[in-house]
């Protein structure tokens, strides 16, 4: 937990990373599939929360896999100095698959063009490429149709008994588990069982099968597989809201987001505030001014919605979000220039949450944690000695 200022003098904002909390998220995490490898999924930077250094305390904790969407963040683990498994699976043709073969990154193929294009990437390389064949099991992303699965599977098959390919997993992903109970959920198991035994009949022997993300491996146990792949969960996230918040599951928000008052002033009642005067002073009343905005990655559409814990209390965000500042209304309580505002964090000083501006926005705490931009500074705290 952390104590004392959350910012550095010198910033007017940050991003704090509790990379203590991320090793106990990853320890219980794991604690709820204890036969199973675990993925520590660290796409999109992290989930906004700093890719590289997430994924080694990650490691500390125990990760066998890493798990990046596309092969440039793959080979930027890899560029970083990080050892062991790391899967990549968003490819689009002509992608550096030779360039993943060679720094040994296991990458996700869902069509036979993709099969083509890393065989050939695996000659040039002259060494053997590792690849997980993916099966589009109702989620409607990527992924083979079932009815193309039998001839991609005899296809990779083929190629590794050429040498070309050594299939080390197959894998899909949910569409609905974070709805309990959805029927979809007993259906995709059924899909992908099936897909797992054409799979064998192919003669594949992978290493992994896995199906579970962060829903899946919190409330599915018969879906954990050799595998799970944790993601927004390890950043202290529940991603099942309805049957419980973070601490439910032994999980911790990692992130929390503050920024020094950049403006404290008394204005009149009547007083119009931000772009478009969607919000007019009630009365005489002091303004503060917090400067993040929609560039750092504040939803505009937490304009009049977006709770910020200043001066002690829950304020709301007056009027919009412009792009680099927005305001809030202090009514008869003072503050100074300098003075933290904190927009979320784990809720143990009385700061909302993520899936407090989750809610008040109409959107999933995923997005509200991703999309805090560049700008803003991240500080890490709790690194491992």
């Amino acid at each position: 937990m952390h104590t004392g200022p959350l910012i550095p003098p010198s910033l007017r904002a940050t991003a704090l990373i509790d990379l203590a909390a991320l090793r106990s998220n990853v320890a219980a995490l794991r604690a709820h599939a204890p036969g199973a490898a675990f993925m520590a999924v660290v796409k999109a930077d992290a989930y906004g929360h700093g890719m590289v250094e997430c994924a080694r305390a990650a490691r500390q904790a125990g990760a066998e896999w890493l798990g990046a969407a596309t092969p440039q963040e793959a080979l930027a683990l890899r560029e970083a100095g990080l050892p062991g498994r790391i899967l990549c699976w968003l490819w689009t043709p002509g992608g550096p698959w030779r360039e993943c073969v060679e720094a040994g990154i296991d990458v996700t193929v869902s069509a036979r063009w993709a099969l083509d294009e890393v065989v050939a990437a695996a000659r040039a390389a002259d060494r053997p490429a590792r690849v997980q064949l993916k099966i589009d099991t109702g989620l409607g992303r990527n992924g083979a149709q079932p009815a193309d699965w039998p001839d991609l599977t005899r296809a990779a098959r083929a190629a590794e008994r050429e040498g070309t390919v050594r299939v080390t997993g197959v894998w899909s992903h949910f569409s609905c588990a974070d709805e309990p109970d959805h029927p979809s959920i007993a259906r995709e198991l059924t899909a992908f069982r099936t897909a797992l035994a054409q799979a064998a009949d192919a003669g594949l022997e992978p290493e992994v099968r896995h199906l579970a993300n962060s829903p899946g491996t919190l409330t599915l146990p018969e879906a954990h597989f050799d595998m799970v792949r944790p993601g927004v969960a390890m950043y202290g996230i529940s991603p099942v809201p309805r049957l419980g918040g973070p601490a439910d599951f032994g999980l911790r928000p990692v992130m929390t987001l503050a920024a020094r008052l950049a403006s404290v002033k008394r204005v009149p009642g009547g007083h119009g505030v931000s772009y478009g005067h969607l919000y007019v002073t009630p009365g005489e009343t002091t303004l503060a001014l917090v400067p993040l905005g929609y560039a750092d990655g504040v939803p505009r559409h937490a304009s009049g919605t977006g709770p910020v814990l200043v001066a002690g209390k829950w304020r709301t965000v007056a009027g919009r979000v412009a792009m680099d500042q927005f305001v809030v209304d202090l009514g008869g309580d003072g503050a100074a220039p300098g003075d933290e505002a904190v927009l979320f964090g784990p809720g143990d000083a009385g700061e909302p949450t993520a899936e407090d501006w989750a809610r008040a926005c109409g959107t999933i705490a995923y997005e509200i944690v991703t999309r805090i931009g560049a700008r803003v500074p991240r500080v890490y705290s709790g690194e491992a000695a």
